[in-house]
């Protein structure tokens, strides 16, 4: 089997060398990029199962890129980890809005990231065994093997976040997910913060299902249902 890829695109030398040494170790096999635009085009060759993308960069920034790259559809459901510094927290919501899956602060732990960057990877990847394989209502549906969501006949691209979520959200129809369960069954973590993370996906999946916006209940001091 061969080794899942990564694109890491990061303007400083050193933590982009530092990140292509670890991720290797790891198991990966990494492509590297120093800013936006040699990025883009090489994530449209290299075909990456994911991408490092550092915020702060001259010229084309991280959240620019990011950008570009969710509005390409061949490369729109890559999954995306924006790397930033303590004091963006605006960028880091500004990014997530955009459709990053999530964030990573500097300095950060390598082996934390390399959890992270795994658990993206399996969101991504199968459905779970106790998930269906097909839901439908109204105008609505969802494949979950094909990772698919139709929009009154138009395919509305999605994450592997958003799709998780969307996955964890109907199989549990009827029933209120908490955001710490959310946390732990979508983001597979939980650390202090990630409660508005949680809100900005769900914020994000509502736009996409459109007229179907409000099966999706929120359930105040608590967190959200969809509807049976």
């Amino acid at each position: 089997m061969s080794a899942q890829k990564i694109l890491v695109i990061e303007d400083h030398k050193d933590t982009r060398e530092l990140l292509k040494y670890n991720l290797t170790s790891a198991g990966f096999d990494v492509g590297t990029a120093e800013d936006g635009q040699s990025g883009l085009n090489l994530a449209a060759a290299f075909k990456p199962d994911i991408v490092l993308l550092d915020l702060m960069m001259p010229g084309m920034d991280g959240l620019e890129t990011c950008r570009q790259l969710k509005s390409d559809v061949s490369l729109a459901r890559i999954p995306v980890i924006m790397l930033t510094a303590k004091g963006e927290e605006v960028d880091k919501i500004v990014g997530l809005e955009l459709g990053a899956d999530d964030y990573v602060v500097k300095p950060f732990s390598p082996r934390e990231l390399v959890l992270r960057i795994k658990a993206i990877l399996r969101r991504s990847g199968s459905p779970q065994p106790d998930s269906p394989k097909q839901w439908e209502r109204d105008g609505l549906s969802v494949d979950f093997e094909a990772h698919r969501l139709s929009v009154d006949g138009e395919e509305i691209p999605l994450t592997a976040t958003e799709f998780k979520l969307l996955t964890v959200l109907v199989s549990g129809a009827g029933k209120v997910q908490t955001r710490d369960n959310l946390l732990d069954t979508v983001w597979d973590t939980h650390f202090e913060g990630y409660s508005r993370t949680v809100d900005t996906h769900v914020r994000r999946l509502r736009q996409k299902l459109g007229p179907y916006a409000k099966l999706i209940e929120t359930v105040r001091g608590v967190g959200y249902r969809f509807k049976a």
